[in-house]
C-alpha cells in the first residue's frame, strides 16, 4: 500500500509541476486584461501590479459607447451574436446530415468527399483569404455578413462531418436494421434514431462551429467594410490604428468580448469533451 500511495503522490506531484505553469502562464493574461478594465486612464500602463484607484468607469464608457471607437459597440456585438449563431446553425446541419449520409446511408463516394474536404485542412486558412474574397466578389455577396457566414461554415464543416461520422460509426448498425424493419424511412431513422443518440457530438460540433465564427478576425476584416456590419473582433483592430489608443478602453472591450464564448464553453463542456473525442478509440 505505501509503495501505491507513494506512486500515486509522485504522479500528482508531477501533474502540479506541469499543470500550474501552465495555468498560470494561461492566466496571467487574463490578469492583465482584467488589471487594464478596471484602471484608470492615468493608471493604464503604470506597471502596477494593481490599480492605486481601481475603477468601473470603464465598463460605463463602453455600454453607454462614450468613445468613438465605440460608436456602434452594441450593433457590432449583435453582428458577433448573429453571425456565431447562424454559422454554428448551418454548419450543424450541414455536417450532421452529411455525417448520416456517409455513415448510415453509407452512399456511394461518401468516405471520398470526405477525406477531400478534410484534405483542405493541409492549407493554412490565411492562404485561402484571398481566394475567398474573390469568390464571394464574384457571386455578390462581399461587404455581406452572409460571405463571411459562408466562408465560416465552409472552415468549420469538414471538421464537423469527420467528427460526427466518427462518433456514428460506434453506433450499433442492429439499430438501424431494427428501425427498418419496423417500416422506418431514411427520415424516421434520421430523426427518431440518429438525432437523439447523437446529442453530445451535436453539441460539441456545434459549439466549436459558433466559437470559431466568434473569434475569427481576419475574414471578418476581408469580407465586411461598413462600420454597422462588421464583427466586434474587427471594430476592436480600430483601437491599434492611434497613437494615443485608450488601452483600458480596449481591454474591457475585450474582456467583454470573452465573456459570452467563455460562458458557452462551459455550459457546454461536458459535452465538448465527450463528444469531440466520440469514436476516437475504437471497441
Amino acid at each position: 500500500m505505501s509503495g501505491m500511495t507513494l506512486r500515486k503522490v509522485g504522479a500528482e506531484t508531477r501533474l502540479l509541476l506541469v499543470g500550474i505553469p501552465v495555468f498560470l502562464w494561461t492566466m496571467i493574461p487574463i490578469y492583465h486584461m482584467i488589471l487594464f478594465a478596471i484602471s484608470p486612464r492615468d493608471q493604464a500602463t503604470s506597471g502596477r501590479l494593481w490599480p492605486k484607484n481601481p475603477t468601473l468607469s470603464n465598463f460605463d464608457f463602453v455600454f453607454h459607447q462614450k468613445h468613438f471607437y465605440l460608436d456602434h459597440f452594441w450593433v457590432q456585438m449583435g453582428n458577433s451574436l448573429v453571425i456565431a449563431l447562424s454559422v454554428g446553425a448551418i454548419t450543424l446541419g450541414v455536417s450532421t446530415a452529411a455525417a448520416f449520409a456517409i455513415s448510415r446511408l453509407r452512399v456511394r463516394g461518401g468516405r471520398t468527399v470526405m477525406n477531400l474536404a478534410l484534405f483542405t485542412y493541409f492549407i493554412p486558412a490565411a492562404f485561402l483569404a484571398v481566394p475567398m474574397y474573390k469568390t464571394m466578389g464574384n457571386y455578390g455577396i462581399l461587404n455581406s455578413q452572409w460571405a463571411l457566414i459562408l466562408a465560416m461554415v465552409t472552415i468549420a464543416s469538414p471538421y464537423c462531418i469527420w467528427v460526427l461520422k466518427q462518433a456514428s460509426d460506434k453506433l450499433p448498425i442492429e439499430l438501424d436494421e431494427a428501425a427498418k424493419m419496423d417500416g422506418a424511412t431514411a427520415m424516421q431513422l434520421f430523426r427518431l434514431v440518429y438525432l437523439p443518440l447523437m446529442v453530445p457530438s451535436l453539441v460539441a460540433v456545434g459549439t466549436y462551429a459558433l466559437l470559431l465564427a466568434w473569434n475569427e478576425y481576419l475574414y471578418a476584416f476581408l469580407l465586411l467594410s461598413n462600420d454597422t456590419s462588421v464583427t466586434l473582433a474587427v471594430a476592436l483592430g480600430n483601437f491599434l490604428s492611434a497613437d494615443d489608443s485608450p488601452w483600458e478602453l480596449l481591454m474591457t472591450t475585450g474582456l467583454i468580448y470573452a465573456l459570452p464564448p467563455a460562458a458557452i464553453y462551459y455550459t457546454f463542456k461536458r459535452y465538448m469533451v465527450s463528444g469531440l473525442t466520440a469514436g476516437a478509440v475504437k471497441s
